[in-house]
C-alpha cells in the first residue's frame, strides 16, 4: 500500500535513505545553516572536551588562586586583561581568582545539557499528549486539550522559580531544572502534535490500517509518528536555544544551578557588578550565551526550510534568496518566450496552410 503525504510535508520529512539525501541536499544550500551547525558542533566539542582542555591549560573550575587577585583594589584580577596568561588563557574570575576558561567550557556543559534534556522531556511529554488527545474520543480530546491549554498559559519563569525553590538543595541542580523547564514548557509541542495528527488521520493509507484491523498503538506507531518526525524535528531544534534562554535567566536570578558548579547565566549574576573593573567576566560568558542561541536559532530555521522547502526561511542572510529568486525569474522568462515562440510558429503555420 503506497502512503500519500501528509499536508504541509515532503517527501524529506519520510524516513529512508532518499529522504534523507534530500534533507541533507536542501540543508547543503543554506550557508547560513552550516555555519550554525559549524558554530554548534565546535561548542559541543568543547563542552564535551572540557575536562581535557582544562587538563591541558593545567586548571579547573573550582580552585581558588588568591595570589592572583588584588585585594587592595577590592578583588580585581592582577595583570592586564584580567590576569590572561599563559597558565589563565582568559584570565581568572575577581575576588576568587578562578580560572575563567575552565569555568567557560565546563559552563557549557551545563547549559547545553540542561536545554537538551529539556527538550527531550518536552518532545516526549508533548508527543505523548498530542498523539493521545488527536486519537482519543472526544471527552478525552476535550479533557487533554483544556490540560495543554493551563500548560500553555503557565508563565514558565514565575512557575520555574515557584519550584525550584521549594525543591531539596539535595536534588541534582542540573537535573532539576531540566525537568522543571521540560514538564511546564511541553504545550506548545503538544498542540502541534495533536493538529499534525488530525490531519494525518484523514488520509487514506491510515484509514486503510483501521479497516485492516490495526489497533490504535499500532497505527500511531507505524503510520502516525513517521508523518510527524518532520514538524517535530523542527520545533525541537527552536526549543533548544529558547531552552538554553530559560536555564540562563534561572540560573541568573540565584534558583539555577548552584556553585561551585559553573553556568553561563550564574557567571552572568556574579558578573555584574564587575562590568567596569572586570569587563572580560561579563563579556565571555555572555557572548558565548549570544552565538550559541544565535547559532541554534539559525540552524533550527535552517532545518525547518530543509524539511518543508516549500515554507521559506525566516532569515534572509545565507539562505540563497537572492539566487533562488533570480532563477525563478528566468525560469518565467524562458517558459514566457518558449510559449511567444510556439505562438509565433502556430500563427505562420496558419497563415501558409491559408495561403
Amino acid at each position: 500500500m503506497v502512503a500519500s503525504q501528509a499536508p504541509g510535508t515532503d517527501p524529506a520529512s519520510v524516513p529512508g535513505a532518499s529522504g534523507a539525501r534530500q534533507f541533507w541536499r536542501r540543508l547543503r544550500t543554506q550557508r547560513a545553516a552550516l555555519v550554525a551547525a559549524a558554530v554548534v558542533a565546535l561548542l559541543v566539542l568543547l563542552a564535551l572536551a572540557a575536562p581535557l582542555l582544562t587538563a591541558i591549560e593545567g586548571q579547573d573550575p573550582t580552585t581558588y588562586h588568591p595570589s592572583l587577585i588584588d585585594s587592595a583594589r577590592g578583588g580585581v584580577p592582577v595583570g592586564s586583561f584580567g590576569g590572561v596568561s599563559g597558565d589563565h588563557w582568559l584570565g581568572v574570575e575577581p575576588q576568587t581568582g578562578r580560572d575563567l576558561f575552565a569555568r567557560l567550557v565546563y559552563g557549557a556543559r551545563v547549559s547545553l545539557g540542561v536545554a537538551l534534556g529539556a527538550t527531550v522531556v518536552q518532545v516526549l511529554v508533548g508527543v505523548v499528549v498530542g498523539v493521545a488527545a488527536a486519537l482519543g474520543n472526544r471527552w478525552i480530546d476535550q479533557l487533554l486539550s483544556r490540560i495543554t491549554d493551563i500548560f500553555v498559559a503557565m508563565p514558565l519563569m514565575i512557575m520555574s522559580l515557584a519550584l525550584l525553590a521549594i525543591v531539596p538543595s539535595s536534588f541534582p541542580r542540573p537535573l532539576l531544572v531540566a525537568l522543571v523547564i521540560g514538564l511546564i514548557a511541553w504545550g506548545n509541542t503538544a498542540k502541534i502534535v495533536r493538529a499534525q495528527t488530525l490531519t494525518l488521520k484523514g488520509l487514506d493509507y491510515v484509514s486503510a490500517a483501521r479497516l485492516s484491523g490495526w489497533n490504535t498503538w499500532r497505527i500511531a506507531r507505524r503510520e502516525l509518528l513517521p508523518g510527524l518526525a518532520a514538524p517535530v524535528i523542527t520545533y525541537a531544534a527552536l526549543l533548544v536555544p529558547m531552552n538554553i534562554s530559560a536555564e540562563a535567566a534561572l540560573s541568573f536570578l540565584g534558583v539555577g544551578v548552584k556553585p561551585p558548579t559553573p553556568s553561563w547565566g550564574q557567571m552572568l549574576t556574579a558578573a555584574d557588578v564587575w562590568y567596569q573593573a572586570a569587563p572580560q567576566y561579563l563579556l565571555l560568558p555572555a557572548g558565548a550565551l549570544l552565538v550559541t542561541v544565535l547559532a541554534l536559532t539559525v540552524l533550527g530555521d535552517g532545518v525547518r526550510t530543509a524539511l518543508d522547502p516549500r515554507a521559506a526561511s525566516r532569515l534572509r542572510v545565507g539562505t540563497g534568496r537572492k539566487r533562488e529568486a533570480k532563477a525563478d525569474a528566468n525560469t518565467r522568462k524562458a517558459k514566457a518566450d518558449a510559449s511567444a515562440e510556439k505562438a509565433a510558429a502556430d500563427a505562420s503555420a496558419k497563415k501558409e496552410a491559408k495561403a
